[in-house]
């Protein structure tokens, strides 16, 4: 089976793709079938999201012009729905963290807002987390696969790091002193939400094939 993940955004994918190949697992994007599909993101919760976005992109693959090598009835959709919430913001930006400030604003400036907005804010009251969920919809339209993963952590008083994408630069994870923007990436899927989503949803996934088989 080939599983295509439901996003635009590149980064989402290289930090998802080499551990499905490392499962054994086929991943593609929606990118290297030559598509593009914004789902609805209107959702109050980040399952609500992951599982819009899973359902949608499953039907949109029905009416796509896609390689004949391919054949849609055969690939399984999965999508994520992440985001940052900070509680001396009273969980902002939350479910909202790629429409916050407008979705076309660079995350630098998304950064700096909130980094300018928690400035007073003393270290013991800047507690953070990232929470990611997957949803996997297989061929047919069922089961729904959901796993979920969450980090725990603070927003740092400057952005540091090149590495990740998003909000990485500000969030700081103190048992490695260090934030994700400055891991490696085998070190941030080690330890990330996204990282511990998708080692559930890998083993969700093996579990859900060998039931069939």
């Amino acid at each position: 089976m080939i599983y295509l993940l439901a996003t635009n955004n590149p980064g989402k994918a290289r930090e998802i793709k080499p551990m499905f190949d490392m499962a054994g697992l086929t991943l593609i994007t929606l990118a290297d079938l030559g598509l593009h599909f914004e789902a609805r993101e209107d959702g109050t919760t980040f399952a609500h999201n992951a599982t819009q976005k899973a359902r949608e992109t499953a039907a949109f693959l029905q009416s796509a012009e896609i390689s004949k090598d391919i054949n849609a009835d055969a690939i399984a959709v999965l999508a994520d729905d992440s985001g940052l919430e900070i509680d001396a913001l009273n969980g902002e930006p939350g479910v909202d963290s790629a429409l916050y400030m407008g979705r076309d604003t660079p995350y630098t400036d998304k950064c700096k807002n909130l980094l300018d907005r928690l400035a007073a804010t003393p270290e013991n009251m800047r507690t953070a987390r990232f929470i990611c969920m997957l949803a996997c919809i297989r061929p047919g339209g069922r089961p729904l696969l959901l796993a979920e993963g969450t980090i725990e952590g603070r927003i740092a008083h400057a952005a540091s790091g090149e590495g990740g994408f998003g909000y990485d630069p500000i969030f700081y994870y103190p048992p490695h002193g260090k934030t994700l923007a400055e891991l490696s990436q085998d070190e941030k899927n080690h330890i990330s939400h996204r990282g511990q989503a998708i080692q559930k949803m890998i083993g969700l996934i093996t579990s859900a094939n060998s039931s069939t088989k």
